[in-house]
């Protein structure tokens, strides 16, 4: 991570906006289809909130808006992203966990599982943001929610996804999702551009 000057990006108009607004938060809510992702889940066993995390992480990659992050009113720009998730610890309170996002499904869910778990048992947060554009996500799973808005504490500015329960209709499965971002990050086209990539990469599972 390194601090870089906002004229040298292409976000100095959103940062001369938005970097002092009393609320620069946004908040887009979408359905996506996730039968894919379910479906490829039950074939290979593997976590639903895994696949969404590593999902999220593929989305968000090639959108270079994800790689700058304003800190206070600083702008500091990353070379890599991590998917944060909210583990359920062995005391019933709940920790954080940073996972480093690798292309490699093998290697994310290894990752996933190794740290989720250390959070679990050690009952300790795992905290990537010196190294690495986080983007949070929470997986209210005891309900079905239509969406969710955030509250911006001033402190985290990062990106950020809520899911509940998905549903199922038929033969498919839905799933409500609510993306939080700030506007220096990035412009509602860039958010929009992130939500289809996340329903394209479900599709290809």
């Amino acid at each position: 991570m390194k601090e870089i000057q906002p004229e040298d990006t292409s976000r100095l108009t959103a940062y001369k906006l938005w970097i002092k607004a009393p609320n620069p938060m946004v908040t887009f809510i979408k359905t996506l289809n996730v039968t894919k992702l379910v479906k490829f889940g039950k074939r290979k066993k593997l976590k639903f909130n895994m696949l969404m995390d590593y999902c999220i992480g593929k989305a968000a990659e090639n959108v270079k808006e994800f790689y700058i992050l304003p800190v206070g009113n600083k702008l500091i720009q990353y070379d890599k992203i991590a998917v944060n998730t909210i583990v359920k610890n062995q005391n019933g309170d709940i920790n954080s966990c940073d996972i480093a996002f690798s292309s490699s499904l093998e290697e994310f869910n290894e990752n996933y599982l190794k740290y989720t778990s250390e959070c679990a048992e050690n009952c300790r947060d795992i905290d990537l943001s010196a190294e690495s554009m986080v983007i949070g996500t929470s997986a209210v799973t005891n309900t079905e929610i239509d969406g969710a808005v955030g509250i911006y504490s001033g402190i985290f500015n990062n990106p950020f996804m809520i899911w509940g329960r998905y549903r199922k209709k038929i033969f498919r499965y839905y799933l409500p999702v609510s993306f939080q971002f700030h506007h220096t990050q990035m412009d509602g086209i860039h958010a929009g551009q992130f939500l289809e990539n996340l329903q394209n990469e479900i599709n290809k599972l």
